[in-house]
């Protein structure tokens, strides 16, 4: 006998196979791993520079802030700021009547004593030697002729056919004539040897002192005059015609702006790589391309308080566009490796013990974490010692947090596909 549910299992399970051709029931599908698009550039070998970075403000190849060396009102002034002056041009002037009158004065005595110089060397000293010599002629003339009465007298005398009166009145009168000889001839002697010389020395002092004085003079009115000292353009000028310009104050300032300097300080180590003229790139802000500068100075001492050098930058400002105290990122290039293993500092991330490494992607597509050791860096690129060879592939963007054996898709390369596909499509031939 049949029962009613004899059946029941064979129809769930026509049931089942049913619902199972409904439903279209197949096998679950394997889940693959994403791809992360980033980009990539090759390790490669070329020269490679290193590069010391600092920041620095701009100064001036040469300053000076013209101070007066009298004190007096300003007269008038022939520039302005911003005004491009040549070394040696007049920039202004102070009142100066007084130094004038000074001037006027001292001239003339400086004539009276060139007056008395000449009149001095070429009339008196002259004319007293010419006098000494007659006076001395005149003494020993009447020496000789009171020589003679003596000899006369004595003989005279001692053949009784003169009184002695006569012979000691001619005695004395010899004795007369021999001292006004000896007087002349010493005074002839003296202004022969000293006198001469006394009065031609104290007649040339009295010329030189009033000279001195005349120039003095010259140089009180010539400070009336201020004068640039260098070549530049006009910074500063605070005071006013009119106003009283004392002497220390300054009353202009010109700045030599064609060429610029940025001072940076470095370590010594980083210092004894550079030399004179090695070349420098300067980042101004506002100006896209980096402007182009040499070391011009290397201290040859040590700062005290950092222990650094000072080093000089110089960068050409010909056309003016740079402006003195602009704050700039200065990249100086020391030694150079010609062949030097590099990739883009971009590449390079950090372990987890905080050591160099890059993501280098190998055939498969498969990006895995290298440690690497680096050399020198010129900001841009880095050497690489160790850790990847010539022509690796290395991510440059999308590195950051990447796990180790990410499968990558490089971005370059894809639009390399797209431009190659481009052309046509299968299919697309009619």
């Amino acid at each position: 006998m049949n029962r009613p549910f004899d059946h029941f299992p064979k129809f769930v399970c026509a049931l089942t196979a049913a619902a199972c051709l409904l439903s279209g029931c197949k096998k679950t599908d394997t889940v693959e791993a994403s791809e992360v698009t980033v980009q990539a550039e090759a390790a490669a070998v070329k020269p490679l520079t290193e590069s010391v970075t600092t920041e620095s403000v701009l100064a001036p190849q040469a300053q000076a802030a013209i101070v007066p060396k009298i004190s007096a009102p300003i007269k008038a002034f022939f520039v302005q700021r911003g005004t491009h002056v040549s070394q040696g041009q007049l920039l202004a002037t102070l009142e100066h009547a007084d130094l004038d009158a000074a001037v006027r004065d001292n001239h003339g005595a400086m004539k009276q004593a060139d007056a008395t110089y000449i009149t001095t060397t070429r009339a008196g000293v002259v004319e007293d030697l010419q006098k000494a010599r007659l006076d001395l002629a005149q003494a020993k003339a009447n020496l000789d002729v009171a020589q003679s009465v003596f000899n006369s007298r004595q003989n005279l005398m001692k053949e009784g056919a003169a009184p002695r009166r006569d012979f000691e009145t001619a005695e004395a009168a010899l004795v007369q004539a021999k001292a006004a000889y000896e007087i002349a001839e010493q005074h002839l002697n003296s202004l022969n040897s000293v006198s001469q010389t006394a009065t031609i020395q104290n007649a040339e002092g009295a010329r030189e002192s009033a000279q001195g004085k005349y120039e003095a003079a010259q140089a009180a009115l010539s400070y009336s005059e201020i004068r640039s000292p260098i070549a530049g353009v006009v910074t500063d000028r605070p005071l006013f015609v009119g106003e009283m310009a004392n002497a220390g104050q300054p009353i202009v300032t010109v700045m030599d702006v064609s060429t610029l300097i940025a001072k940076v300080h470095l370590s010594p180590e980083q210092a004894s790589a550079l030399r004179l003229g090695d070349e420098s790139f300067v980042n101004i802000p506002g100006k896209e391309a980096p402007a182009k500068g040499k070391v011009s100075l290397i201290s040859p001492e040590l700062d005290v308080g950092s222990t650094t050098l000072e080093v000089w930058v110089a960068i050409p400002n010909k056309d003016g566009k740079l402006r003195v105290g602009t704050s700039v990122h200065v990249a100086v290039s020391s030694r150079t490796i010609p062949n030097a293993l590099s990739i883009p500092n971009e590449a390079l991330i950090a372990t987890k013990a905080g050591e160099p490494a890059v993501m280098v992607i190998g055939p498969d597509g498969v990006a895995n974490q290298k440690a690497v050791k680096t050399g020198i860096t010129d900001g841009h690129d880095t050497q690489i010692l160790s850790g990847v060879a010539a022509g690796d592939k290395v991510v440059t963007n999308g590195a950051y947090g990447m796990d180790d054996g990410t499968k990558v898709k490089i971005a370059a390369d894809d639009a390399a596909g797209d431009e190659k596909a481009s052309p046509g499509k299968p299919g697309d031939e009619n």
